[in-house]
């Protein structure tokens, strides 16, 4: 083990620890060789006395030391420090680091799943613990882990999240790039609003939600989520918000959520969609590594532009996601959905199934999702030759980089394409899109 360089008086100032110092003759720094061990052996002596601050010192100096085992630990011991006065975010960070560095980090993944999980991200605690199991543990190791996955459902966090980006975006509006609109009266031209526009804005995401006890393994949960896509021009911001409220109940190692919930959508600076809804998911595990989560939902719809769409929509969805390894997982997604609105022209239905790869590539996260669907109108509208039949392709690939934070977030890269092709021109577009913005780095 190499011994580390650091300054004595900066780690061992206040502390004690230089004898014969006294405050009318303070020691001029010193730069001395002491080794990792003594650097431990340091801070659990001032730990033991209460004193954090030298501790703490000890811990950055030894994350400079040439051994990675070295560095490792003193990231997790500094991350215990922050659990302990409940700095989440810091030791998310931290141990985040740990799993970048040995994704096998057993115990490191698993105080990552707590922190996580107390900031209100239990999907993303639950998919830590896949991941440890996902390595093949010894049984008592295993034990280990089913007893930590027990306390972990008993936990009742609250937190949130947050995702900015910078946007350049082909289609903003989704719309058509045809000059010409096919009716049973002849063709039609498009006016030029109407058209596809391009343009560069601001992606913003966030969520906020609280859980609060109804009993041993039951939940009332809370939950406020917002997106705005903005632009220069306002006549194509599209902001929406949403909340819900429900219990969770534990039902032996099945999860039931049952919500209802408010949407209220703008396009354009103006109201563009009311709906409320009713809604029920059920998570069950398929083993250690691999998770099943079936949701339903039906609402009723006020489209403020046009009362021929009000109606009723229904929705269902199964997904699978199965840890790989500790580093790499997929999830794969059918859904399939249905509007019953005034008018039968604009009734449809429609079906999805996609497949999303993840890999940590050392600090780096990469994503791959493929989304195929499609969807059918009851009617025609009486303005158009054909009823409405869609074919939609998606892809997108992103990354987020860890090797660089800031306050808990680094940056993210994601690129999609989509293609819809339809029967009527007014819903036939292609879209391309780029996010270049900031994302929670743990």
């Amino acid at each position: 083990m190499q011994p580390v360089r650091v300054s004595l008086l900066s780690v061992f100032l206040g502390a004690g620890l230089l004898p014969g110092q006294t405050d009318a003759a303070a020691p001029a720094a010193v730069k001395l060789a002491v080794s990792a061990n003594q650097l431990f052996a340091l801070a659990d002596a001032a730990l033991a006395r209460g004193d954090e601050a030298v501790a703490r010192k000890a811990y950055k100096a030894l994350m400079d030391d040439p051994s990675q085992d070295v560095r490792l630990e003193a990231r997790f011991r500094l991350a215990m420090l922050e659990i302990k006065h409940r700095n989440w975010t810091a030791a998310a960070v931290l141990l985040r680091e740990i799993v970048d560095e040995r994704p096998n980090a057993t115990r490191a993944r698993l105080e990552l799943a707590g922190v996580l999980d107390h900031m209100g991200d239990k999907e993303g605690a639950w998919r830590q613990v896949r991941a440890v199991r996902s390595a093949g543990l010894p049984p008592a190791v295993a034990r280990l882990v089913d007893r930590y996955s027990e306390a972990l459902r008993a936990r009742l966090p609250m937190g949130g999240s947050i995702e900015i980006a910078i946007a350049p975006d082909t289609n903003i509006n989704r719309a058509t790039r045809s000059s010409t609109l096919g009716t049973v009266l002849g063709d039609f031209e498009i006016a030029d609003s109407g058209k596809a526009k391009s343009g560069i804005g601001l992606s913003l995401q966030a969520q906020a939600y609280r859980r609060l006890p109804l009993g041993s393994d039951a939940s009332l949960l809370a939950r406020v989520s917002g997106s705005a896509d903005l632009y220069g021009r306002s006549e194509f911001n599209d902001v929406a918000a949403d909340f819900a409220v429900g219990p969770e109940l534990g039902l032996g190692h099945d999860r039931l959520q049952l919500e209802f919930g408010l949407t209220q959508r703008w396009f354009g600076q103006k109201p563009f969609l009311r709906s409320a809804r009713v809604a029920g998911t059920m998570s069950h595990a398929l083993g250690a590594r691999t998770l099943l989560r079936a949701s339903g939902s039906a609402a009723l719809v006020d489209n403020r532009f046009s009362d021929l769409q009000d109606g009723k929509s229904y929705a269902g969805q199964v997904g699978i996601e199965r840890a790989l390894s500790p580093t790499t997982g997929l999830a794969l997604t059918g859904a399939v959905s249905r509007e019953a609105l005034r008018e039968p022209g604009y009734s449809t239905g429609g079906w999805r199934t996609g497949l999303t790869f993840w890999r940590d590539l050392g600090r780096m996260t990469g994503t791959l999702a493929v989304e195929i669907g499609g969807l059918h109108a009851d009617e025609r509208l009486l303005l158009f030759p054909h009823k409405r039949e869609d074919r939609y392709r998606r892809l997108s690939i992103g990354a987020t980089f860890r090797q660089v934070q800031f306050r808990g977030f680094s940056p993210l890269v994601r690129f999609s394409i989509e293609r819809n092709r339809s029967s009527v021109e007014f819903y036939d577009y292609r879209r391309a899109r780029t996010e270049i913005g900031l994302a929670r780095a743990f």
